[in-house]
């Protein structure tokens, strides 16, 4: 897909391919997964690892009972318009271990949450491999898993609200690591 993108607009062969992955942990809501899935596969993120009690597509040798996966596929669908079967990800028990998978394979676990010692998002510099960190809807990435992350990043706000939707937060992230 990349390759046709460059060939149709040469401005993108000066895009640097930057390795990375979205670790979607806790996440409720089957619209922001599929969101989540779509958002990943336009900008070129990797794999996608579902984790926690994030609802996921169905899976080959799905274990959960029939009715259960083919429902949250469905609504999964609705907003990740197929993007569930062409950008890769994977569902994993433990985000803990995933997590120490990732370190040892070289990436960097970024936290997107607000931590006293977070990075403001435009200011974060990746250079080389990065996980993305998503938590919880309302609560954000349970303290106790913040302890296995690299850095946290911010995306400061401007209004009177103390958050973005976990979506949009995930894309403006992911745009500015990709580019940045």
């Amino acid at each position: 897909m990349l390759m046709l993108l460059i060939a149709m607009f040469p401005a993108y062969t000066n895009v640097k391919m930057k390795e990375i992955v979205l670790l979607v942990h806790d996440i409720r809501s089957c619209h922001n997964v599929g969101s989540l899935l779509r958002t990943a596969e336009g900008l070129g993120v990797s794999r996608v690892f579902f984790s926690g009690y994030t609802p996921y597509p169905s899976l080959p040798e799905d274990t959960r009972l029939p009715h259960i996966h083919q429902k949250l596929t469905k609504q999964i669908s609705k907003t990740a318009l197929g993007a569930e079967t062409s950008q890769p990800w994977e569902y994993r028990e433990s985000i803990t271990d995933l997590i120490q998978e990732l370190t040892v394979a070289g990436y960097t676990i970024l936290g997107l949450e607000q931590t006293a010692d977070s990075i403001p998002l435009q200011e974060y510099k990746s250079s080389g491999k990065v996980a993305l960190l998503l938590g919880r809807e309302v609560e954000g990435i349970d303290t106790e898993l913040l302890k296995h992350v690299d850095n946290t990043v911010v995306i400061p706000m401007f209004g009177t609200k103390e958050s973005f939707n976990v979506v949009q937060a995930a894309a403006m992230a992911l745009y500015q690591l990709k580019f940045h």
